[in-house]
């Protein structure tokens, strides 16, 4: 999908080097055309407990959901040319989406997220410490946006993440490397 000029990190990606998530039994792939219903599935997920209040038929959200999400799947294959669109599975099965694009001083986190029976075991963090790690060695920083609500912003404080800039409804969170 991209032509990643100049990706040193990042280009041993699909090689593997992931050992604290492979050892939490999750391995990454690119993403595919035919992941598309996985994926819709995936945000549908992530938006459940937003739209739970509303009056709208589980037809209308559905509908809503869709729109939403190819509109944010639009934006993202605009806005980040050169990212890396993985699948990230467990026992074969697909688990959740990691979408990472390396800048010259940062691996940049455009969107992680895993289905609701993943979460909360530990997969996300053995992740994030691993793209720390690849970050670390690389002399970089990492940076993703997050929602000033999303329950995983008390992990990312956890692995050392601060915030670095209020967007309104997310902030901007960095981990950089210890005198970085």
């Amino acid at each position: 999908m991209s032509h990643r000029s100049g990706s040193q990190v990042l280009e041993a990606e699909l090689a593997g080097g992931y050992v604290r998530a492979e050892a939490e039994g999750l391995s990454l792939r690119p993403m595919t055309v035919d992941d598309m219903g996985f994926l819709s599935a995936l945000y549908a997920s992530t938006r459940e407990e937003e739209l739970a209040p509303l009056p709208w038929s589980a037809e209308q959200k559905q509908h809503f959901l869709q729109m939403q999400f190819e509109a944010q799947h639009a934006h993202y294959q605009a806005h980040y040319p050169d990212a890396f669109w993985l699948i990230m599975e467990h026992a074969k099965e697909p688990a959740g989406r990691l979408y990472i694009e390396e800048w010259p001083s940062e691996l940049r986190i455009i969107d992680i997220a895993l289905m609701p029976a993943f979460r909360g075991r530990g997969m996300g963090a053995a992740l994030l410490r691993d793209i720390i790690e690849k970050a670390e060695t690389a002399g970089k920083a990492v940076g993703i946006h997050v929602e000033k609500a999303n329950p995983a912003m008390r992990l990312y404080h956890r692995l050392g993440f601060r915030t670095i800039e209020d967007k309104g409804v997310y902030d901007l969170l960095r981990w950089e490397r210890a005198g970085g």
